[in-house]
């Protein structure tokens, strides 16, 4: 039985949360900030693994948000007796007490050499990280008080025994074997607690810091969890987590990025959305570029889907490229001239990487390739 499903007989039979086997109990700090991870209880070393903290609910993301091909170990926390609420558009609505936590590693080989790839096989031990196989980097704290949600960002320390909070952020020298066999040797940088608002408040007039993540339309999928495999979302409705949705079959659901089979044009406005969307959105921090690349359901006007459409302001973000989206030729357009750009003052996404996500600009460029039409008669 999971830790979910024992909270629940256990909360129905004597008020009291626990699970059979000794695990560390969450603490939802409304006022301060302790400088150790582990005083959270989200997640702990304890021996050869990272285990994760009572009542806690790992997750993942239909497509995730590229960071330097960082591997995630999502988990998210909701006080008891409390739920959330469903919201078709947006981030889940978390009651105040809730806490999310994401934990960036890369995995390693029996040497100790980092490695750059997606398989996850060897990563975890149960619903935790086996620590003989990864190297954690940093875990970012999201936390839901009564002011509203804050950012706080811990680095790892060598020996890997705990996590401590650096508002300031921080940089770390990171080597890479990525599949080819080739290095890759880059400066991992982790923003402060001021950037988290940079892409954690997709609303430029209010800035207010939500999540992006746990959104609808990327729950919306199965998940292997210990006692078997679920949708995301219909685990929270049937634990009795989740208000305002009864089936998952009726939300919102973004494609697999990696998924082949899949449509073109889902794959990449799914791995667009992630990325971009946070700020290319009608209230977003790019809001004034008229260029809006959040959810992928939603069909906006010609003019807003950056198809033959001018920049708004010239310089070197352009490249000297006359329009954001050419169909039928990526070379010629402005967004994957950014995105294939480490210069801090052309590159897109402006945050959360050092490296070039290579994959991710072939799926945008493929599509855009594919893409019938071109610019000729576009002023």
């Amino acid at each position: 039985m999971s830790c979910w499903k024992h909270w629940l007989v256990l909360s129905a039979l004597s008020g009291l949360a626990a699970c059979s086997s000794p695990t560390q109990t969450v603490t939802p700090f409304m006022d301060d900030n302790p400088q150790s991870l582990s005083d959270w209880g989200m997640v702990m070393a304890k021996g050869d693994t990272l285990s994760l903290g009572e009542d806690t609910m790992p997750y993942d993301l239909n497509t995730p948000l590229f960071t330097d091909a960082a591997h995630k170990l999502r988990i998210l926390w909701i006080p008891p007796g409390k739920k959330a609420k469903y919201r078709e558009e947006r981030a889940l609505d978390f009651p105040v007490g809730s806490v999310i936590a994401k934990t960036f590693y890369y995995p390693k080989d029996s040497t100790g050499t980092l490695l750059r790839n997606h398989d996850y096989s060897h990563d975890f031990a149960g619903e935790g990280l086996n620590l003989n196989t990864v190297r954690l980097v940093e875990t970012r704290i999201l936390v839901h008080r009564e002011k509203g949600w804050v950012a706080l960002p811990y680095i790892w320390n060598e020996d890997q025994s705990d996590a401590v909070l650096e508002r300031t952020g921080g940089a770390i020298p990171i080597h890479l074997k990525k599949q080819d066999g080739t290095a890759q040797d880059f400066t991992y940088v982790i923003p402060n607690a001021n950037q988290c608002a940079g892409c954690h408040a997709p609303n430029a007039t209010t800035r207010k810091i939500e999540p992006i993540g746990p959104a609808p339309r990327h729950l919306n999928k199965i998940y292997a969890y210990q006692d078997g495999k679920e949708n995301q979302l219909d685990r929270l409705i049937r634990l009795g987590r989740l208000d305002g949705l009864a089936d998952a079959k009726t939300a919102p659901r973004n494609a697999n990025w990696r998924d082949e089979g899949a449509p073109l044009d889902k794959r990449a406005r799914a791995y667009l959305d992630i990325n971009c969307g946070h700020c290319h959105n009608p209230h977003g921090a790019a809001d004034t570029s008229a260029f809006y690349l959040d959810r992928p359901e939603h069909q906006y006007p010609a003019g807003n889907t950056g198809i033959c459409k001018p920049p708004v302001a010239a310089g070197q973000g352009t490249g000297g490229h006359s329009f954001d989206i050419v169909p039928g030729d990526a070379e010629n357009s402005i967004l994957v001239y950014r995105m294939a750009s480490n210069n801090p003052g052309v590159m897109m996404p402006e945050l959360g990487r050092s490296t070039v996500d290579e994959e991710g600009l072939k799926l945008v460029s493929d599509w855009i390739n594919a893409m019938d039409g071109d610019c000729a008669n576009a002023q």
